[in-house]
């Protein structure tokens, strides 16, 4: 936690009762962000949440296409991100006019976007979709029907072979860290943790996930871990989640996962740990950046999610 900790959280305290803002954090932004949220949770968790929220301005901590998706949601609030600059790799790996581009050469294919994509993305896109519900939203479509699965390769590589469906077509687009988590690290920390459980996000590579002893997203795996009879769990997503982890589990060891480059720490999303305290203050004070979007994409975006929502 950082030195000042107590004064930036004050003074964001009443900054939110003087704005009427609440603020939205993902697992993966910093503990000190985290300690001041009002709702922790997967992406599209809480984008759903500002729906239902009544404040006027939403603060989300995290990643561009969060913010925005919270905004497809809430056309009615105020929706604030704290630092414009936090993108996402696998968001930008997809983007939208070549998307469309893509699209065009499978005009008879259906097109499901993981929630991780931008806006102009999601206006492009039949239904989206989440790394908890992926293979719910697949398998409701029709297995006659082909399917364009965007944008991440490896989740939708994992969906393609556990359902068996050949006619899916995968957009080829990754997330920088799920990308590095290092087989050889893992199957290391495995012996020497040999009771321990390995966890891994769908969004790794396949070898990493056949490492796993559960797949699953981040809320997922919290789900598993803290209902599982294994004391020891080797963590192979972000390693944010592990604060989170820690508060809910704390009869519990959570090991990060090695990566393929020790010299860094490339376990991290260097995009969530550009939000800050002191850029939530600053955010909060002008009340911007603002996130805005035309109506027409907006709408089509919405679709896309509630065509999801609508999945039982």
């Amino acid at each position: 936690m950082v030195e000042n900790f107590a004064a930036l959280a004050a003074r964001i305290a009443q900054l939110k009762k003087e704005k009427d803002a609440v603020i939205l954090a993902h697992y993966y932004t910093n503990p000190e962000v985290q300690a001041v949220a009002d709702f922790l949770g997967d992406s599209l968790a809480l984008s759903v949440k500002a729906k239902d929220i009544e404040a006027k301005v939403i603060l989300f901590a995290g990643v561009h296409f969060m913010a925005e998706t919270a905004k497809v949601l809430s056309p009615d609030k105020k929706v604030l991100i704290p630092n414009p600059e936090a993108g996402c790799s696998l968001a930008e790996s997809c983007d939208a006019e070549d998307f469309a581009a893509f699209k065009a050469q499978y005009p008879d294919h259906v097109v499901v976007s993981y929630v991780n994509t931008t806006v102009g993305v999601k206006a492009l896109t039949d239904i989206c979709c989440t790394s908890s519900n992926a293979l719910q939203v697949v398998e409701s479509i029709d297995r006659e029907q082909p399917i364009i699965f965007a944008p991440d390769r490896n989740l939708g590589g994992y969906i393609k072979k556990i359902t068996g469906r050949d006619n899916m077509v995968l957009w080829d687009g990754a997330c920088h860290v799920h990308e590095q988590f290092s087989v050889e690290g893992i199957l290391a920390l495995k012996s020497e943790h040999p009771e321990a459980k390995v966890v891994v996000h769908p969004e790794c590579k396949e070898a990493v996930a056949d490492t796993a002893d559960y797949i699953g997203s981040t809320a997922g795996i919290l789900e598993y871990c803290g209902a599982s009879e294994a004391t020891e769990f080797i963590v192979v997503t972000e390693a944010g989640i592990l604060a989170e982890m820690a508060r809910k589990i704390p009869n519990k060891r959570f090991i990060p996962a090695p990566t393929t480059d020790s010299s860094c720490t490339c376990n991290e999303c260097k995009y969530m740990k550009m939000v800050t305290l002191e850029s939530i203050i600053a955010c909060l004070e002008s009340e911007s950046p603002e996130i805005t979007m035309d109506e027409a994409t907006r709408s089509s975006a919405e679709r896309s999610i509630l065509n999801m929502i609508s999945i039982k």
